[in-house]
């Protein structure tokens, strides 16, 4: 049953439905030392509305001063929450209750919080260790939900730590039966610092619907050793639904060892409508933010597709 800790057989159908959740305006831009102008991010969530993803997280609440670049994430949610007739849902990510309160004032429609399965990323990135973190945010979760809210938890570092190495698989299960008990069944994976492989991948999440086989489970890949698309896939295989990708593939946690950007949005995008899925996307849109984004800041991004042109626009020449 969905919102328990009870363990459910059975395989997992492959999903009916693909989410698609862009990410880039918060993971994407928060290496970046250059801080975008407020209009230019706001350009960029526009053209990203137009496109029709599912999900667009427009930022997070954080410090000003440990992050700069997120400075303007209220003002942004109050333009786009006064004006918006999208359908999109806008998402926020909070780490902790101060940012919840942030996110409640300005509009936030989706909450995205979480803890890190790492205890040495989970110190640097909140200032606690794992248990507290995560007791903090599955109080946040409820007074989020409870104030009409969608809510996505998720498990940081869930494949590895770039400060410890290995993370035990259990951990992260202990995790998500703790998500699960209080109720909150949109859990996402984050591989915060790249080293998911497929096999592992699909493992994690079997064991995942293994515990509640109705949970909504979403994935974050970073492609730090070019594994990310491949973990995609080993995803969906095993039944995920959700993915969090950032256009031009710009990401990266600064809190980690070695950062690294995410799967590019337009990237994933063309490989799914490739396989006839998610045609009423707009490709060309995404295509349109990674060439403007690799254009402002003045380096080839990592995603391949802004750079080649779909295979669709070759094969018609």
């Amino acid at each position: 049953m969905r919102g328990t800790g009870k363990m459910t057989t059975g395989p997992v159908p492959p999903p009916k439905s693909i989410l698609l959740h862009e990410v880039g305006l918060r993971d994407g831009l928060q290496m970046e030392s250059r801080v975008v102008p407020f209009e230019k991010k706001a350009a960029w969530l526009s053209s990203l509305l137009d496109s029709g993803m599912d999900i667009i997280q427009v930022g997070s609440f954080v410090h000003p001063v440990k992050v700069p670049q997120m400075a303007d994430t209220d003002e942004l949610f109050r333009r786009f929450t006064a004006e918006k007739k999208s359908k999109t849902l806008l998402s926020g990510l909070v780490l902790n209750e101060k940012g919840l309160e942030r996110g409640l004032a300005c509009g936030v429609e989706m909450f995205c919080m979480g803890a890190s399965a790492s205890e040495t990323h989970s110190r640097k990135n909140t200032g606690m260790g794992t248990d507290e973190a995560l007791t903090r945010i599955i109080a946040a979760a409820k007074a989020a939900l409870a104030a009409g809210k969608k809510v996505q938890v998720s498990v940081q570092s869930a494949f590895g730590c770039g400060f410890e190495g290995p993370v035990q698989e259990e951990r992260v299960l202990k995790m998500v039966r703790a998500y699960l008990e209080a109720g909150l069944v949109n859990i996402s994976l984050a591989d915060t610092a790249g080293h998911a492989s497929p096999a592992q991948v699909e493992r994690l999440f079997s064991a995942v619907f293994a515990l509640n086989a109705g949970a909504d489970c979403a994935c974050h890949f970073h492609n730090t050793y070019g594994l990310g698309m491949a973990n995609m896939f080993a995803a969906m295989r095993a039944g995920v639904n959700s993915f969090e990708t950032s256009f031009a593939g710009l990401g990266g946690c600064p809190f980690t060892r070695v950062a690294a950007g995410n799967v590019a949005s337009e990237d994933f995008v063309h490989a799914l409508q490739l396989d006839g899925r998610r045609k009423d996307i707009s490709l060309d849109r995404l295509l349109e933010v990674a060439r403007d984004a690799a254009a402002l800041f003045g380096r080839d991004m990592q995603g391949f597709v802004y750079k080649t042109g779909p295979v669709r626009a070759k094969s018609a020449v």
